[in-house]
């Protein structure tokens, strides 16, 4: 009872802390205003991550206050996250230094033992990392943030990926007794339960880089938390439109010569968004049963299966991740 009340306090002060950067947006100049890469036809306002991640900092620490200061360098390190994400939804950060930030943070949690270790064991074989697990780590997760920030190209898209998402990452804290995992996971869907509310097509309100940085930062922990109990494979399936999302996208930029982060309309939404007719609900909703799916086939049934393979499935799950990337490469690389 204690915890649903923290949920729904959570909720509650997102969809407050939301609704007054709605209404001060245009004072404090956080608008998003359409250009060529746009879906959006008009100004809308933006920076909505400044208060449904304020919630979550605010809400663990009243209700998970020993958790919170037991692991206080991950806190600042989503922190150092989120305050060059209000940074860009204010000023447009120049993005060396969004990456500068983002791997220091990503830095400060693997000096506090928060690292990628190993790739995994397959066949009975461990493949351990060494000193490549600093390096890796910060990659893997200074990566994740920034896949979750290209997707954030539809109303709603990027908030139901990421609620699917840290259900799955929830569910597997909940079987292994893990409440950082848990707590951390249940509090951000909290808050993104509210701001759904906002950005429902028609969007009122963007969740801006605040948002969207913070939010993917958040998974990637979860996600490196979650290496004790799942294989490494199985996160990648937990998160996989956001990163075949991004593999595909700049996979495509480089064949055609082009820089890897330049900002462009062909990402896997933007193709779906043509074939569903520029509905916008149908195509998000499309494409979180995409991440629903993903998440079953790569948890579920590794976990109920794997022991019977011997290890077989995973490296067939990666496999099988492998053919996805080429083939969604062949299609949005074709004439259109």
């Amino acid at each position: 009872m204690i915890e649903l009340t923290a949920y729904i306090t959570t909720f509650l002060l997102s969809f407050v802390t939301i609704k007054l950067v709605l209404l001060y947006a245009k004072k404090l100049q956080l608008i998003d205003t359409p250009n060529l890469r746009s879906t959006h036809v008009k100004t809308t306002p933006s920076g909505a991550g400044i208060g449904f991640i304020l919630s979550v900092f605010i809400s663990l620490y009243i209700f998970q206050q020993e958790l919170f200061l037991d692991n206080w360098y991950i806190f600042v390190a989503i922190f150092m996250v989120y305050v060059i994400g209000i940074l860009d939804d204010r000023h447009n950060a120049p993005p060396r230094a969004k990456f500068v930030i983002i791997a220091t943070a990503s830095l400060l949690l693997v000096l506090n033992g928060l690292e990628i270790d190993s790739l995994g064991t397959y066949f009975g074989v461990d493949v351990p990392l060494y000193y490549f697990a600093l390096p890796f780590t910060i990659f893997a997760i200074t990566g994740f943030s920034n896949a979750l920030n290209l997707i954030d190209g539809l109303d709603a898209l990027a908030a139901s990926i990421a609620i699917v998402t840290l259900g799955t990452f929830a569910y597997i804290g909940s079987v292994y007794n893990d409440q950082l995992i848990v707590q951390l996971s249940l509090f951000t869907i909290a808050s993104l339960l509210a701001f759904l509310l906002f950005n429902w097509n028609p969007a009122k309100i963007f969740m801006g880089d605040s948002g969207s940085l913070s939010l993917g930062f958040i998974i990637a922990i979860v996600a490196v938390l979650s290496l004790k109990y799942i294989h490494p494979i199985t996160v990648l399936y937990i998160a996989a439109i956001p990163i075949l999302d991004t593999i595909v996208v700049m996979v495509r930029r480089l064949n055609q010569g082009k820089s890897p982060f330049k900002a462009d309309k062909t990402h896997i939404h933007h193709v779906l968004l043509g074939f569903f007719k520029n509905n916008v609900k149908k195509t998000v909703v499309f494409m979180t049963l995409m991440q629903l799916m993903f998440c079953f086939f790569g948890y579920i049934l590794a976990r109920h299966i794997a022991n019977f393979s011997g290890g077989l499935l995973p490296f067939g799950m990666l496999v099988g991740f492998v053919i996805l990337v080429v083939l969604s490469y062949m299609v949005f690389t074709r004439d259109e």
